[in-house]
């Protein structure tokens, strides 16, 4: 794919339902869905550049002991893309992005951007891969001042960089419209994960939406998959997409025609990928993502594309407990990151939200619980479980939606410790409290 070369669009319908809420900071409405009216299913979707310039000396973020080091080069490039789909009354995008996460000051220095154009917290959700060799994420918060080079130094630049580039993908989006149609499958793969806690619970479900013109050819897949993209580690200082990049390069060369791919991740708390062995660590990451691109592609291939709706989407708000450090925090999150008490207090007391929101999308038989931090495969499985229950066929956990505010545990792994226990910021009631807000949000976009 050419550099900076936008791709095309699509539209959806999504239907209201009973009820508006106020969402908290994360967004505007919540539309929920009731009864659908089908329509003709418009898209777009764009992809850009969204490697920072390493004149910019932006930190390499994922691991605290690089110590706010830049990137030393680019071994390949990380891409922001969207996917905009409209009803002809209604719009919704969703963006994909090469990137650890991103603190709230992204999106609420974005939309206001996008705001004349129709665009809302509500309406725009943003699905970062994780990878751990892309910028810091908290060299974009522009409430950190602490100059703590474990936790990233702000940056300004880096967040009007970013801030761009997604107002860019997404207006490029936008500008390009076609009637389309689309499918959704999902399989269940073997050997490609473990729980890195030590735990049983694992969530191999590989999930694919292929997304066609009305005359048969490409426009774009989703892939859905959950795992760490730690490959790489604090020793590798080029920006990277890890194996989420080349699974997305791996994929869009085996279906061809300029086809977009999309990966976001998923409850990916405790989820590691079972990697190849040999070679440099960036071979094993082409190597393991490339497996995984062909078990979607073989998947890609067996969807029918058929389906023209119904699009609808939630925006759920969640208040969020108390934020008290785990008493463990210091033996391992804690210290990788610098955070001596004084620290931590300014993390708790200034820096985390006191609230938040659940994202939710439904397309077709495709239902994304979108969460905004990192939980775990067993809470994942549980809201995958209550939803599937509830109706939806292909339920998926986008996580790390539109901010990270911490690992989200269940009490019993809370209780436990250990570094995702010691990042767990909110308490042991954490977990249950978005696993809840997730399922409530989902709920609504069923019939």
């Amino acid at each position: 794919m050419p550099e900076n070369s936008p791709m095309r669009l699509k539209q959806c319908n999504q239907a209201p339902r009973r009820g508006i809420w106020r969402c908290l900071p994360a967004c505007v409405l919540l539309w929920a869905a009731g009864p659908v009216a089908r329509a003709d299913l418009n898209a777009g979707v764009a992809a850009v550049n969204a490697t920072p310039p390493l004149e910019m000396q932006a930190p390499l973020g994922g691991y605290g002991e690089r110590m706010n080091r830049p990137a030393e080069g680019v071994h390949d490039t990380l891409w922001a893309k969207a996917l905009v789909l409209d009803d002809g009354t209604r719009r919704f995008c969703l963006v994909t992005l090469d990137q650890l996460g991103l603190p709230r000051s992204v999106k609420e220095s974005l939309m206001p951007r996008l705001a004349a154009e129709g665009w809302t917290e509500a309406t725009v959700m943003i699905l970062p891969s994780h990878t751990h060799t892309g910028p810091e994420m908290m060299a974009m918060n522009h409430r950190n001042r602490l100059q703590v080079p474990q936790l990233g130094i702000f940056k300004p630049e880096l967040l009007d960089f970013m801030v761009q580039r997604l107002a860019e993908v997404i207006r490029a989006a936008s500008r390009h419209s076609t009637s389309v149609r689309f499918g959704v499958g999902s399989v269940r793969t073997e050997g490609l994960q473990r729980n890195r806690r030590g735990a049983p619970e694992i969530d191999p479900e590989l999930t694919v939406v292929r997304i066609d013109r009305n005359d048969g050819t490409p426009l774009a897949a989703l892939v859905q998959f959950t795992g760490h993209p730690t490959i790489m580690t604090a020793q590798d200082m080029h920006y990277s997409g890890d194996w989420p990049g080349y699974l997305q390069r791996e994929m869009e060369a085996l279906i061809g025609g300029g086809a977009v791919v999309m990966y976001f991740n998923g409850a990916e708390g405790d989820q590691s990928v079972i990697a190849p062995d040999g070679g440099s660590r960036y071979e094993r990451a082409e190597r393991f993502g490339r497996q995984v691109a062909i078990r979607a592609w073989r998947l890609y291939e067996t969807i029918r594309p058929a389906q023209t709706g119904p699009l609808a989407f939630t925006c759920q708000p969640v208040e969020l407990p108390p934020a008290v450090p785990h008493r463990d925090y210091h033996k391992t999150g804690g210290q990788e990151y610098g955070l001596t008490p004084e620290v931590l207090s300014v993390v708790l007391n200034e820096w985390l939200p006191r609230s938040a929101a659940v994202h939710a999308v439904r397309l077709g038989d495709l239902v994304i619980a979108g969460v905004p931090g990192e939980m775990t495969a067993e809470l994942g499985l549980q809201v995958k479980a209550r939803l599937r229950k509830a109706g939806a066929k292909h339920p998926v956990i986008g996580g790390l939606a539109n901010e990270w505010i911490s690992y989200m545990l269940s009490p019993a792994q809370y209780e436990r410790g250990g570094y995702e226990a010691s990042v767990s910021f909110y308490g042991p009631s954490l977990g249950p409290r978005m696993v809840e807000a997730a399922v409530e949000a989902a709920e609504r976009l069923l019939p």
